[in-house]
């Protein structure tokens, strides 16, 4: 029997997920995506889950798609397959998914953690986009989120010019939220997703909505929408839990209600 594409653990109210296809460093083909994405949408139905953490191994979270499965396809069979359409269902997922990134990071690897809601990198992480080296742009939105992320003109010299980021230009450039060594990368992920699963799950959720509306709206309209969501919550248990306890200088005790 061949051994799991992914493997699933389960850290408090946290679900982990690793890429397996070690012996391809992570390459993403279409059964890798599509196990991936159903466990991560079966962690998001789960009550008893309130963050994920995506990981790959310390030497490859992700070298990218598998190019042997694309090589030989005419334009009209990707249109028709929509091989990348998988990586929408990541935009589907409600609670924040928190990627722990060590090693190579690349192409398809590269979009799947910047479509993660945070980034966590080791030292050795290595960040790029290098499809310009075999003819092609980066197509599971490397080019808008990268931008979005570092800046147009670093993004042009890595979409045009296959420049590679260390974790520690990553971090300088926005593009990661903590850098760790190798031993220890893993573990800070699994912390941050535990804090964020301690907190209030439905503004969680909506916070995260909001952060990521802010990438894709107009100011205005993104404010207006920010603060409906806010008088929202005040028609959740929560909220009155939450200022309560304030209040009362305890612990929250959250219901997801």
């Amino acid at each position: 029997m061949a051994d799991p594409l992914v493997l699933q653990e389960t850290h408090g109210r946290v679900g982990l997920v690793r890429l397996n296809r070690t012996e391809a460093h992570n390459a993403l083909h279409a059964g890798l995506l599509r196990d991936l994405m159903d466990a991560l949408q079966a962690l998001d139905f789960d009550p008893a889950i309130g963050a994920m953490v995506v990981t790959g191994s310390d030497k490859a979270f992700s070298v990218g798609a598998d190019i042997k499965e694309m090589a030989g396809r005419s334009a009209s069979q990707m249109l028709e397959g929509d091989p990348i359409g998988a990586f929408d269902r990541l935009q589907s997922i409600r609670k924040p998914v928190v990627a722990a990134v060590s090693g190579w990071c690349l192409g398809g690897g590269c979009e799947l953690a910047m479509g993660c809601d945070m980034i966590i990198a080791s030292e050795s992480a290595r960040f790029g986009q290098p499809e310009i080296t075999i003819g092609v742009i980066p197509g599971a939105g490397g080019t808008q989120r990268l931008t979005r992320q570092v800046g147009k003109a670093l993004a042009m010299e890595m979409v045009l010019n296959n420049r590679t980021l260390t974790a520690a230009e990553a971090l300088a450039h926005g593009l990661v939220n903590q850098v760790h060594p190798v031993d220890a990368y893993l573990s800070a992920a699994l912390k941050l997703a535990e804090e964020i699963a301690s907190r209030a799950p439905l503004a969680v959720r909506i916070g995260k909505e909001m952060v990521n509306h802010a990438q894709e709206s107009f100011l205005t309209q993104g404010v207006a929408d920010e603060r409906r969501s806010f008088y929202s919550l005040f028609a959740t248990e929560d909220q009155a839990e939450g200022m309560r306890a304030f209040q009362e200088k305890r612990p929250a005790r959250w219901k997801g209600s």
